[in-house]
């Protein structure tokens, strides 16, 4: 009877030590996500800041660079740039019509596996070469994320304004 007991005490504390290890390894894998998502996040933060700078620089080049071989960028009032080439020669033809100085607030980032979106909003002005007036600039963004090789890429891009043009 005493072997009996000892055996039911150790299989328990056995048991409940295999317990203990399974909820901190559940614990660390879900911090483990929640760190990797973050990092993600951080990554997809800086390439809108470096999109945010090819359009305050009109750097059609480096804004073509930023999306996948088969981006499509959609601006408002204007055909869609679909693919490297596409993309090209629609930030060609908006930088020869406008200059923008913008900032882009970010409201929302979601990450799915490779893919992603995120929310903004941008504030700033355009300044028209046509007639050298320069006009404040508000638009809402949706950007859709997709990783390559490792480096997160802009898939598809679209905005609109939220103030009626006068």
């Amino acid at each position: 009877m005493k072997r009996f007991i000892i055996a039911a005490l150790v299989i328990g504390i056995m048991v409940s030590c295999n317990q203990k290890e399974d909820t901190e390894s559940n614990t660390n894998s879900k911090e483990n996500s929640e760190i990797m998502e973050k990092q993600e996040k951080q990554k997809i933060e800086a390439l809108l800041s470096e999109y945010q700078k090819s359009l305050n620089t009109s750097d059609a080049t480096l804004a073509q660079s930023l999306y996948t071989k088969d981006g499509i960028f959609m601006p408002t009032e204007a055909p869609s740039g679909i693919g490297s080439e596409g993309i090209l020669k629609s930030y060609e033809y908006v930088f020869s019509q406008i200059q923008l100085s913008i900032e882009f607030f970010i409201e929302e980032i979601q990450v799915e596996g490779n893919m992603a979106f995120a929310v903004t909003s941008s504030k700033g002005t355009t300044l028209i070469h046509a007639t050298g007036d320069t006009i404040p600039e508000a638009n809402r963004e949706l950007f859709v994320f997709e990783e390559v090789n490792n480096e997160w890429k802009i898939a598809r891009y679209m905005f609109n304004k939220t103030e009626p043009r006068k």
